[in-house]
């Protein structure tokens, strides 16, 4: 063997044990020694990739659901109770893992349509979109709802504002509430998202409510009322904003669960920097107290380089103060993957290992406030 120069680059190298440096070992996934979705999850989190992301995510949905003093915001995008993920929203409310939700505004009608007792069709390979529109079906990807449902919605949605107090400013959270009320009236067989929220105190807010059947729905009630010579019912947005923030404030600590991203993500996770900006340019009477999210768990399969909210990263977020970071015990996991694969089984194996252990922590009420209602 010839000897090595004195000066290589090589005799520099330090060649540790993995162990010695603290190093956590990766491992085959034995199928045969899974016995439950929470065995899987835990099987998945010694792997690597989309099989680690997952198996983390349940590590650290558990962890909100076991912390007392962590109230936990669920926002969702996408067409998910289209996609017949509302019974999963079901059960995080019911089973205490949420506290409040944000949501599209599209979310919570397609939802409400199946809370009705209604429902939505398979979309065949081959179907003419012409076709489905003379025929009265509107199509979200592989999925059919007939307008006929939206109608009854709307129906239904004109016979509550018609009651509505004229002198009561309108806001997405509200109303939601109301619509909760009427299908624990209506429907007490049939599980719905509104119905679930109403029934555990969770306020379900919708950010960019016009966007939405039901928004539209309000707009058009309200031109109802103009031809009628009647003021408008007023919407103020500024409510939703407001009875969230002050439930945030009141928090010990916060966790996000996101699925997709978009307006829902942005608008629960901005409240970090506006509670900010209110201590620092109103002090303590402004009712601000600077938090920020100490849990997250997102699944979206967007990737982060298309710079869009929707894939950004919890990292990134920490810039803006709107996370906590890892080095002060921030905890988060990042699954980038469709929410109707990877969702159902993260919540499945969270149950299970919360009944293992005795269920999620008691958590309170969500509890915000309109006080900064212009009078």
């Amino acid at each position: 063997m010839h000897p090595k120069h004195p000066h290589d680059p090589a005799q520099e190298r330090v060649v540790n044990k993995a162990h010695q440096d603290g190093l956590e070992a990766v491992l085959p996934l034995d199928l045969s020694s899974c016995t439950d979705f929470d065995e899987l999850a835990v099987a998945m989190s010694r792997t690597a990739f989309g099989g680690r992301q997952l198996g983390e995510a349940v590590d650290v949905l558990v962890a909100m659901a076991k912390d007392p003093e962590c109230k936990v915001v669920l926002t969702l995008s996408g067409a998910m109770t289209v996609a017949k993920m509302g019974l999963v929203i079901c059960d995080m409310i019911d089973r205490g893992l949420v506290q409040a939700v944000v949501s599209t505004g599209a979310l919570m009608a397609h939802g409400f349509v199946e809370s009705t007792g209604l429902c939505h069709y398979k979309y065949r390979e081959g179907m003419d979109d012409a076709a489905l529109y003379d025929r009265g079906y509107n199509r979200v990807y592989d999925t059919l709802e007939p307008e006929s449902n939206l109608e009854h919605v709307e129906q239904i949605l004109y016979a509550i504002l018609a009651g509505w107090d004229p002198s009561e400013t309108l806001c997405s959270q509200k109303l939601n509430d109301r619509l909760g009320q009427y299908l624990i009236d209506k429907h007490p067989q049939v599980r719905g998202v509104l119905k679930s929220a109403k029934t555990h105190g969770v306020p379900v807010y919708v950010p960019a409510f016009t966007d939405s059947e039901i928004g539209l729905g309000v707009a058009i009630h309200n031109r109802q009322r103009t031809l009628e010579g009647k003021a408008p019912i007023a919407y103020d947005p500024f409510l939703d904003m407001e009875h969230y923030s002050t439930a945030i404030a009141g928090a010990k600590r916060i966790g996000i669960f996101t699925i997709g991203g978009g307006v829902p993500r942005n608008w629960a996770q901005q409240v970090g920097p506006y509670l900010e900006i209110i201590e620092r340019t109103l002090g303590p009477e402004g009712g601000g107290m600077i938090k920020r999210f100490h849990y997250g768990v997102r699944i979206c399969p967007e990737p982060v380089h298309w710079g869009g909210l929707s894939g950004c990263t919890y990292s990134e977020g920490v810039s803006w103060g709107k996370f906590v970071p890892r080095d002060k015990g921030g905890m988060w996991s990042e699954v980038l993957s469709d929410a109707t694969i990877a969702w159902p089984l993260v919540v499945k194996a969270a149950l299970q290992r919360l009944d293992k252990s005795g269920g999620p922590a008691p958590k309170g009420p969500f509890t915000g406030s309109h006080r900064w209602e212009a009078r």
